[in-house]
C-alpha cells in the first residue's frame, strides 16, 4: 500500500510512521494490486485523532478514531477498516468480479451471529422537498433536531443536503453528475 502521511497540529514522527505502516500492512493481504491512500494524524486538545482512507476503484474505505492515545487510535482505525472490508465482501464481490484488487479469499465471511447483528432497514419515510436555502435547511434540521436535512437548494433546483460535523459546523453535499 502507497500511503501518504500528512499530520494536523503535529509533526508525523518516523516512529509513528513506522508503526502505522506495520499495523496497515495487516489489511494489505486483502487488496492484489497496489493501493493508494491517505493518512492524516492530528490533535486537538488532549485527543489523538487518526483517519484512513484507502482509495480502492469504485468505492473509498474510511475510518476515523480518536482517543488519548495516537496508537490506540491506531489499532482502533485499522480493526474498523478489516470490518468494513468483511462486512462488505459480498457487495465489494459483485462489483469487482472482473477487476481484481480485492483478494476474497482472505476475507472471512460474516459468522451468523455478526449477520445477525447486520443493521436492518428497518423504516422507510418518504417526504415533499420544498426548495430552500441552505440556511432554510439548517433551521429546518435544528428544529427537527436531526443530524442532517435533505432539500431542494432553490439556486441549483437540485437536491443538496445539510448536516452537522462533529465539531458542531455544518456541512453540505451538493450532487455532482460529472
Amino acid at each position: 500500500m502507497k500511503m501518504n502521511y500528512t499530520g494536523k497540529n503535529m509533526e508525523v514522527t518516523d516512529a509513528l510512521r513506522d508503526v502505522t505502516e506495520k499495523k496497515l500492512s495487516k489489511l494489505e493481504k486483502y487488496f492484489q494490486s497496489d493501493i493508494s491512500g491517505n493518512v492524516t494524524f492530528g490533535t486537538e486538545k488532549n485527543r489523538k485523532i487518526i483517519e484512513v482512507t484507502i482509495n480502492l476503484p469504485g468505492t473509498i474505505l474510511r475510518a476515523e478514531e480518536s482517543s488519548d492515545d495516537m496508537y490506540a487510535s491506531i489499532d482502533k482505525t485499522v480493526d474498523i477498516l478489516e470490518r468494513q472490508v468483511r462486512k462488505h465482501k459480498t457487495k465489494l464481490q459483485k462489483r469487482y468480479r472482473n477487476n481484481e484488487t480485492i483478494r476474497f479469499d482472505n476475507v472471512p465471511s460474516l459468522t451468523k451471529e455478526e449477520e445477525e447483528d447486520k443493521p436492518k432497514l428497518v423504516r422507510r419515510k418518504r417526504f415533499g422537498l420544498k426548495p430552500m436555502s441552505s440556511e432554510e435547511a439548517i433551521l429546518q434540521m435544528e428544529l427537527l433536531r436531526h443530524n442532517f436535512f435533505v432539500f431542494m437548494d432553490a439556486d441549483t433546483e437540485e437536491v443538496s443536503v445539510v448536516y452537522k460535523r462533529k465539531d458542531g459546523n455544518y456541512g453540505l453535499i451538493e450532487p455532482d453528475f460529472n
